[in-house]
């Protein structure tokens, strides 16, 4: 498969790693994005890997909760430009499909999208207005709706809708109890963007792939054999702690962790709490913005 300049570019951006490292692992990866961020990280080369993609695309990330905390719902739609994102028409929508994401009963987008929206028709065919009258483009890319029984929502919106989050606390403690503990929590995913709760909700492929990661840079930082393995225990444990929220440092104080903080609560309430879900949106996550200047740079290094 030929390598194209897009795909070093996507590649660079999303490992940190150079340009022409970036090339080699594309060619002798035969152009599988995947398999290459993984050889670069077993090479050592990428710097995190740790974003879903380039936020480049404007919008709103809008929240939605029931007064008791029982059920909480997050919508993302996207704008061109943030003036639009501004505009008091384009807040209005967002916030209106909020609520009916909190009220509805579909699970799917295309779903979504055929629900009534007041006079105008469905929520496509309103959007379509929107789109002719303000001169746009826009897109309803994703909404989530949480109504777990036990669970009591909290959320955070950090950056007027830049970022939304909502934690789920496994709880009899009502609302009012949690309250100022639930945002806290959801300001810490805001902020750390933790991929899992805890090492229970991690997919044991994912770990397996981790510590396959890992054993290969110890190997290639010429670590002896018989060593590696408890090497690589240690730095997944670490790794674990980066990426679970109840074993992060909380943000408020580093003397807590995210659960010892938690615990702290429970412990005032006389009521066991328990994170049990956590939904984070990021305007514009994974979507690549146009950027020719660069990508003919990339492609004139290449063709050096």
């Amino acid at each position: 498969m030929a390598v194209t300049a897009a795909m070093v570019k996507e590649l660079r951006e999303r490992t940190g790693a150079g340009m022409m490292d970036c090339k080699k692992v594309l060619v002798e990866t035969d152009g599988d994005m995947e398999k290459a961020i993984e050889l670069l990280r077993e090479k050592g080369l990428a710097k995190a890997a740790k974003k879903a993609g380039r936020i480049a695309s404007q919008g709103l990330v809008k929240l939605a909760f029931a007064a008791d905390g029982s059920k909480a719902a997050a919508v993302e739609v996207n704008s061109e430009t943030d003036f639009v994102a501004k505009n008091e028409e384009f807040i209005e929508f967002v916030e209106k499909l909020s609520n009916m994401a909190l009220d509805t009963t579909v699970a799917s987008q295309e779903e979504f999208m055929a629900l009534p929206y007041g006079e105008e028709g469905t929520v496509q065919e309103a959007l379509t207005a929107k789109i002719s009258k303000i001169g746009e483009n826009m897109n309803v890319r994703r909404f989530v709706k949480l109504d777990k029984a036990g669970v009591v929502y909290v959320g955070y919106v950090h950056g007027g809708g830049k970022i939304g989050v909502i934690v789920g606390f496994e709880t009899e403690a009502a609302l009012a109890d949690i309250q100022v503990m639930g945002k806290d929590v959801a300001m810490q995913v805001a902020s750390m963007n933790p991929k899992f709760i805890d090492e229970s909700y991690i997919d044991p492929e994912y770990l397996e792939n981790e510590k396959k990661i890992l054993v290969q840079q110890a190997l290639n930082e010429g670590k002896p054999a018989d060593i590696v393995e408890k090497m690589v225990v240690g730095r997944l444990k670490k790794e674990l702690k980066e990426t679970c929220l109840v074993e992060q440092k909380f943000v408020k104080d580093n003397e807590l962790t995210v659960k010892q903080y938690v615990e702290q609560t429970a412990k005032a309430t006389g009521k066991s709490i328990k994170v049990v879900e956590m939904i984070r949106y990021e305007v514009g996550e994974g979507i690549e913005k146009k950027e020719e200047n660069f990508a003919e740079e990339v492609a004139k290094q290449m063709a050096n």
